[in-house]
């Protein structure tokens, strides 16, 4: 048996589909992000600035939350505006509740920026490797 590289193996992020719990039918496509990309995405939110020829390295949340969600979120379906009213505050009282809230990266965002509770739940999920695990295609 010839030898066998990891490096041929390994794959730089997987797709799975998860659904949200309590909210039957809303399913998220989420990609496994590999500490690689991570830090990437890392290095990506971090500007190097000098004052005085002293480094300083800025942070920039904002950056690092949009690269990180157009990384690990690739799409979702069945999300009722029903549900969107028990993860973050709007105000959907001239729609239908059973309607769907599409899909964007925009919205994917807001809803991260907005819903701790969902933010938790994406982050919880993108770093359990086991969800990874099981037969999923690659990104």
């Amino acid at each position: 048996m010839s030898s066998l590289s990891l490096k041929s193996l390994l794959v730089p992020s997987k797709a799975v589909e998860v659904e949200y719990p309590g909210f039957p039918g809303f399913k998220i496509q989420l990609a496994f992000l590999s500490r690689e990309l991570l830090l990437g995405i890392r290095k990506k939110s971090t500007k190097t600035t000098f004052k005085n020829r002293q480094a300083s390295e800025d942070f920039d949340e904002d950056t690092f939350l949009k690269l990180y969600v157009e990384a690990a979120i690739k799409g979702w379906s069945g999300l009722k505006l029903s549900y969107l009213n028990q993860l973050a505050p709007v105000d959907i009282s001239d729609l239908d509740a059973e309607d769907n809230l599409e899909f964007t990266a925009e919205n994917a965002l807001y809803l991260m920026k907005n819903s701790s509770n969902f933010d938790a739940f994406i982050t919880e999920q993108v770093s359990d490797l086991t969800n990874f695990s099981k037969a999923s295609s690659p990104v």
